[in-house]
């Protein structure tokens, strides 16, 4: 695995392209989903400088709601736990997959073009990802209840959407200083 600096980590995120997006952030608030709104906000900028992918950034949307195209934001208590609802934490060895799978088409690994060739070299891109939040960070995804024990090198068909996009599929990386997101949207 390469060490993590400014070049290791775009290329990381560059197996997403541009049609997934990829923030991280500061932590601002002692629970991480209170510092979900700031990241949800489009146009923001990663705080040490390093790539992001703002998958809707251009989109006319964003002018009249600054969130396009989240829906669902944390910013009042009764909205907090209705989000925190929506995510089910998941192990590292699960998250590293999930990354895996949020670059493939549709989530779905099994249906995806070389899969067994491209497998080694994405695992070394999520390693990557994974190494910005240390051994003590926390993973959850909206991929509905049973998250934690989704193999996501299956088909990943479940979600707890929190867009304007009939699927959205993502993960929220949260250590004790930074949080990130990689997130997925489609019209069915």
């Amino acid at each position: 695995m390469s060490e993590l600096d400014e070049h290791s980590w775009a290329e990381a995120v560059g197996m997403y392209g541009p049609r997934r997006t990829v923030r991280v952030r500061d932590r601002e608030n002692s629970h991480w989903v209170n510092d979900v709104p700031s990241l949800l906000r489009g146009r923001i900028y990663d705080n040490r400088g390093w790539k992001s992918i703002d998958f809707l950034g251009r989109d006319f949307e964003r002018e009249k709601d600054p969130y396009y195209p989240f829906a669902e934001i944390p910013n009042t208590s009764e909205k907090t736990e209705l989000f925190t609802a929506r995510m089910t934490e998941i192990a590292r060895p699960s998250a590293r997959k999930f990354l895996v799978a949020l670059a493939t088409p549709w989530l779905n690994a099994p249906e995806t073009p070389d899969f067994t060739e491209k497998r080694g070299e994405w695992e070394n891109r999520a390693d990557i990802i994974l190494s910005r939040f240390p051994g003590n960070s926390r993973f959850y995804a909206n991929t509905g209840s049973d998250s934690a024990n989704i193999d996501y090198y299956q088909r990943v068909a479940s979600w707890n959407g929190i867009s304007h996009y009939d699927c959205d599929q993502g993960l929220f990386l949260v250590s004790t200083t930074e949080i990130g997101m990689i997130w997925s949207f489609r019209n069915l």
